[in-house]
C-alpha cells in the first residue's frame, strides 16, 4: 500500500486541483467526515492555538477508527520549516498502517518532501514534444469528458500557455454534459478569454521572419492580459542580448551555455540567431529594441486607450511596429 503521495508543480492552482483527485483516489468510497483529515501550512483561517506539525503529527500516528484508512492532507507544505520536514520525511520513512499522507508542494521536484514521498505526481504539461496536447486530453479523461479532436485542438490553442485553467474547464463540462460526445460548439462558450501564450511563440515567430504571426502572437499576448507591453519588449531585448554576447564565437552550443548560463538548448538558438542576423543587424534589431523600450515610457503617443477593447493604443501600436520590424530584419538576412 502506498502511504505517502506528494502532488508537485510549480504552479498553485494545478497543484491543488492535482491534490483534489489524488485526495478523491486515496478517500475512494469513504466517508470524508470520517476518513479525511485536511491541514494547510501557515493557514492563516485556522482557530486552533496548536502547532500544525502537531496536529498532522496527531492525525498520522493515529490508526483509522470505524474506518479502513485515514486520508491525511497537508496542502502548502513546502512552507513547513526544515525542522517539520524532517518529522515529515521521519513518519514517511515508517508510516503508520492503513495511514495515506497526501502532500501539496508548489516548488521544484528537490524538495525533501518531494523526494521521500512513495509516490510523484507531477501535475501540469512536461516540457518534452506532444506534453501539453497529452495533458489536455488526460484532464478531459479524469473527468469522463470526451470531446472530439478539433475540439482539444480549440482548447490548447485557445488557453495557450494557461494550462491551469483545464481542470476546471473538465469539471464544468462534466457537470453540464456528463459523458455525451462534445465538439467545438459545446465547448465554446465556457472557454471564457483567451490564455497567455509562452514567450518562445513570439521569438521564434520573429526569427523565422514571419511578420504576420510575430503580430498575431504579440496581440494574444497584451490581449490576455498575461504580459504588459514592457514586458513583451524586455523578451525581445533578452532574445537579442543573448545573441549579441556570443556573436562571433567559434564555441559549440555547450560553451555558448556556460557563458549564457542557460540550457544547451537555449544557447543553440541564440547562436542560431547571431548568425543569421550578422552583428550589423544583431545591432539594429537592439537599437529597435531600445527605442521601443522609451517609446513606451513616453516618448510617443499614439491615443488612450480604445473604448471597445480597452487596449492601450500607444501599447500596441509600438509594440506591434517593433515585433514587424524585427521579423523583417530576419526575413531581409536570409535573402
Amino acid at each position: 500500500m502506498i502511504s505517502s503521495r506528494c502532488v508537485v508543480a510549480t504552479d498553485p492552482t494545478l497543484v491543488a486541483d492535482a491534490l483534489h483527485r489524488v485526495v478523491a483516489e486515496a478517500l475512494g468510497s469513504l466517508d470524508p467526515s470520517f476518513a479525511l483529515q485536511d491541514f494547510t501550512a501557515k493557514d492563516a483561517t485556522s482557530t486552533s492555538d496548536a502547532p500544525l506539525l502537531s496536529l498532522v503529527m496527531e492525525a498520522l500516528n493515529t490508526p483509522p477508527f470505524l474506518v479502513g484508512r485515514r486520508v491525511v492532507v497537508v496542502r502548502d507544505a513546502q512552507q513547513l520549516t526544515a525542522d517539520e520536514v524532517e518529522t515529515l520525511v521521519g513518519w514517511m520513512k515508517s508510516p503508520t498502517p492503513d495511514v495515506v499522507l497526501c502532500l501539496g508542494v508548489v516548488g521544484p521536484k528537490t524538495n525533501k518532501l518531494v523526494k521521500a514521498a512513495d509516490e510523484i505526481v507531477a501535475a501540469g504539461a512536461g516540457s518534452e514534444k506532444g506534453a501539453k496536447p497529452s495533458y489536455v486530453r488526460d484532464t478531459f479523461a479524469q473527468y469522463g469528458v470526451e470531446a472530439d479532436a478539433a475540439a482539444l485542438a480549440l482548447v490548447l490553442n485557445h488557453f495557450g500557455d494557461e494550462l491551469e485553467r483545464v481542470d476546471a474547464l473538465a469539471r464544468t463540462l462534466q457537470n453540464i454534459y456528463g459523458t455525451s460526445p462534445l465538439n467545438v460548439k459545446h465547448i465554446e462558450p465556457y472557454l471564457g478569454e483567451a490564455g497567455n501564450l509562452p514567450e518562445w511563440d513570439l521569438t521564434d515567430a520573429i526569427d523565422k521572419g514571419n511578420v504576420t504571426l510575430a503580430i498575431t502572437v504579440a496581440r494574444r499576448m497584451l490581449d490576455s492580459r498575461g504580459r504588459a507591453g514592457l514586458q513583451i519588449i524586455n523578451i525581445c531585448q533578452r532574445h537579442y542580448l543573448k545573441a549579441a554576447r556570443v556573436e562571433g564565437l567559434a564555441i559549440d552550443a555547450e560553451g555558448v551555455a556556460q557563458i549564457l548560463g542557460t540550457k544547451t538548448f537555449t544557447a543553440g538558438k541564440a547562436q542560431a540567431v547571431a548568425r543569421q542576423l550578422g552583428p550589423e543587424r544583431l545591432a539594429d534589431a537592439i537599437a529597435m529594441v531600445a527605442q521601443a523600450d522609451l517609446d513606451l515610457k513616453g516618448a510617443v503617443s499614439f491615443g488612450g486607450k480604445d473604448l471597445e477593447s480597452d487596449q492601450d493604443v500607444t501599447e500596441l501600436t509600438v509594440v506591434e511596429v517593433l515585433v514587424a520590424r524585427l521579423a523583417r530584419l530576419s526575413v531581409a538576412r536570409r535573402r
